[in-house]
């Protein structure tokens, strides 16, 4: 009489154990980049409603105002010195463009591309 194997081995056990706890740590590690770009999206987008009420605005007063958003929501992975600000014939085109890296395994780096872009109506 034979008998069928039925179930997984144990080191298919194991190597399905690797992959999901992967998985699971990158997300760990992952977590934080996204809030962090969350309060830039926040960020840019309360600049944006602020100024677009103000009439004579200019590039200053919106470096002036990221500025102190970045220090209220202590956002570390782009400087507001960094965020792109354009003049358009509409008003202001204010971009934060950066890439987010975090360590995983030894020399093994995490990177996540941002771009968020807000136009300021004049």
């Amino acid at each position: 009489m034979k008998h069928h194997q039925r179930g997984a081995t144990f080191l298919g056990i194991v190597v399905i154990l690797i992959i999901l706890g992967s998985a699971v740590y990158a997300g760990i590690r992952l977590v934080p980049v996204y809030l962090e770009f969350t309060k830039v999206s926040r960020a840019l987008e309360q600049v944006r409603d602020e100024h677009s009420a103000v009439d004579n605005t200019n590039a200053q007063m919106i470096r002036n105002s990221l500025e102190r958003r970045w220090d209220v929501e202590d956002i570390k992975s782009i400087g507001w010195q960094e965020v792109e600000i354009k003049r358009t014939t509409d008003g202001f085109e204010v971009r934060a463009a950066y890439n987010a890296e975090r360590p995983f395994v030894a020399n093994v780096f995490l990177v996540v591309k941002f771009d968020k872009l807000v136009t300021i109506q004049q």
